[in-house]
């Protein structure tokens, strides 16, 4: 699949469905507190969501089956995915899941509007944490700064995910390899991937009209993973805590355009 340029109507759309995503974080924002379950922050995302007009992009997505037809993923089941501690991403809400002092909580936040896509992800400390979880979190937030510096036109996707590595690897971390930012269209997924580690001057050459995510996953530890039961929820392989932060962009001619914002 190619990249698809986006007109600027196409962005005006997408610019829509980002800021209902950056609101649905406003609206969350004040529950992410010790003894609240993450069923709880779906519900009200998905309450809040579909008060603005648009649908849960992640709710119902992603399932896959083998050529006899048999399960190998379900969909998923909610409207936002949550990283707690050592998880990395796509985390299933739960009422059994409540939220200690001490926690730090990936939120991942997608949404379909007149048939365009927002996609985010914040992390969010539950109550006072450990400094090096903050230093954690405010690396990973860094990452998301710099690889959004280098989004510019005439750069290239590897030049992103290039100072991406080398920051969190200059602060002890490690960055998550197989699990990229994307092209972001009428579809969750489209072309270029975005790798959070490379080489400059690699990889799809950035040109005005492209929309993509950069949402580097910044581990404490060890970059590998694991996935858990659920077919879902991927953690780290060391039991380190991550972190991760996301934007959605469009490249216009005088560099990224971040489309979830208020």
């Amino acid at each position: 699949m190619a990249v698809t340029i986006k007109t600027p109507q196409q962005i005006a759309l997408l610019r829509e469905a980002g800021r209902i995503v950056a609101e649905t974080y406003e609206e969350l924002a004040p529950y992410v507190q010790p003894g609240v379950t993450t069923a709880e922050l779906d519900r009200r995302a998905e309450e809040f969501i579909r008060r603005k007009g648009a649908l849960p992009m992640y709710k119902g997505y992603g399932a896959l089956s083998d050529r006899r037809g048999h399960v190998l993923r379900p969909p998923f089941p909610a409207t936002i995915c949550v990283a707690i501690n050592d998880v990395i991403c796509h985390g299933i809400p739960s009422p059994k899941q409540v939220l200690q002092e001490g926690d730090i909580i990936g939120i991942d936040i997608g949404t379909l509007y007149r048939g365009w896509v927002g996609d985010a992800c914040r992390t969010f400390a539950v109550g006072a944490i450990d400094a090096e979880s903050q230093r954690l979190m405010d690396a990973s937030h860094r990452c998301l700064e710099l690889g959004i510096e280098q989004a510019q036109p005439g750069n290239y996707i590897g030049d992103i995910g290039a100072v991406i590595q080398k920051y969190a690897e200059g602060q002890g971390f490690s960055t998550v390899r197989e699990l990229t930012g994307h092209g972001v269209g009428r579809a969750l997924w489209e072309d270029p991937a975005v790798f959070h580690f490379g080489k400059p001057g690699t990889g799809e050459r950035i040109v005005p009209g492209m929309v993509f995510t950069i949402e580097p996953m910044i581990n404490a530890g060890k970059p590998d993973i694991r996935t858990l039961p659920d077919k879902w929820t991927i953690a780290t392989a060391d039991g380190s805590r991550s972190a991760q932060y996301e934007h959605s962009m469009a490249i216009t001619e005088h560099g990224p355009e971040l489309l979830t914002v208020l």
